[in-house]
């Protein structure tokens, strides 16, 4: 009784269409878990995520879970996360990617979950890494330890001067770094990001876990600019 009264003062819609959810729908509705784009890049490794860095760097994997294509659903979730602070919406991703990649063999070889990090800056203007909840859940679906203090950004950029800063070598490949390596030797590291577009950003983390002796890196993200 409480709980429809509730709903009927503030009605729970969907993240992704913005439809009344139904009672047993959680953060997306039925409808648009059937309707948004999906890449079943977990079905084919040689996928365009992995063409992305394939020659660039050796990674061991890379997918994303959607395409995003701009004023789409996805967009419209991965906006609300980014800017809006609904961080169930990555859990909810999370848990779903999570399920799906059960049926994929090289994931179970992943021993730590790594998010790409916001400048503690960033951080603290934003109240929230938007990729965190999206990694604490495949963590917790997976049954694979998640870290946040693995990787850190060296400078504070803003949208602009970030696009500037990934077109200059030598400032972009210290843009991140690795806070500690001795516990890592040798593990095989999941990368995780919202959206994938030129790869950069992905890129650049990736050399600077590299660094870590023996260790092998893989890429994740929620969508994938298509």
């Amino acid at each position: 009784m409480f709980t429809s009264l509730i709903n009927l003062f503030y009605p729970r819609i969907c993240a992704a269409c913005d439809g009344f959810l139904l009672q047993d729908e959680k953060v997306i509705c039925t409808r648009c878990r059937h309707e948004i784009p999906q890449t079943h890049h977990y079905l084919n490794p040689n996928n365009e995520a992995f063409s992305k860095f394939y020659g660039k760097i050796p990674v061991e994997f890379a997918l994303a879970m959607f395409y995003f294509h701009k004023m789409g659903r996805v967009q419209e979730m991965i906006h609300k996360l980014k800017y809006k602070g609904h961080e169930e919406i990555g859990s909810a991703i999370g848990f779903w990617f999570g399920e799906e990649l059960k049926q994929f063999e090289p994931i179970k070889d992943i021993s730590c979950i790594v998010p790409v990090p916001l400048h503690p800056r960033k951080l603290k203007e934003r109240g929230y890494n938007q990729v965190s909840s999206f990694g604490k859940a495949l963590s917790e679906s997976l049954n694979v330890p998640f870290d946040e203090s693995i990787l850190i950004r060296n400078f504070y950029t803003k949208t602009q001067t970030k696009k500037n800063l990934l077109g200059r070598t030598e400032l972009a490949k210290n843009l991140f770094d690795i806070s500690n390596d001795i516990s890592l030797n040798g593990n095989h590291i999941l990368l995780v990001d919202d959206v994938i577009t030129t790869g950069s950003t992905l890129e650049i983390c990736s050399r600077a876990l590299l660094k870590i002796p023996n260790v092998k890196v893989s890429i994740l993200c929620m969508a994938m600019s298509q």
